[in-house]
């Protein structure tokens, strides 16, 4: 391995250390049910998202919306007891063939921000 090399992973190695750990500590997905971009054969009871951090269960919404942008879904989710603050979820009505799309957003416990949304369908 070269000078120029061991060099460059040295400050990479260095400068990752001085960067504050919370800087990473963003709530993701880690998996969904249904899944993102799933065909499921019936309409689900209810629409949950895993979390790969704890979440501030009073700043946290999950909302399901038709095709046409009518919510379906009752409420706005909450996070489940007993998940480790990890686990958000909302009851949906009974869903009819179609395409559904998922709103989140969510406050991890130590306050970052992050939302998005993802598409499932239903098939008749």
């Amino acid at each position: 391995m070269s000078t120029l090399a061991k060099r460059s992973i040295a400050v990479s190695l260095t400068l990752a250390l001085l960067l504050p750990s919370g800087a990473w500590a963003h709530a993701f997905p880690d998996r969904s049910r249904p899944q993102v971009g799933a065909t499921v054969k019936a309409s689900p009871h209810h629409v949950r998202i895993w979390f790969d951090a704890g979440l501030e269960a009073l700043f946290c919404s999950l909302i399901v919306k038709n095709a046409t942008g009518q919510v379906v879904s009752f409420g706005h989710g909450h996070v489940v007891r007993g998940s480790h603050d990890r686990l958000l979820e909302t009851t949906v009505k009974r869903l009819v063939p179609g395409k559904y799309r998922v709103y989140w957003s969510v406050i991890a416990l130590d306050g970052h921000h992050t939302a998005g949304h993802y598409m499932f369908r239903v098939r008749g």
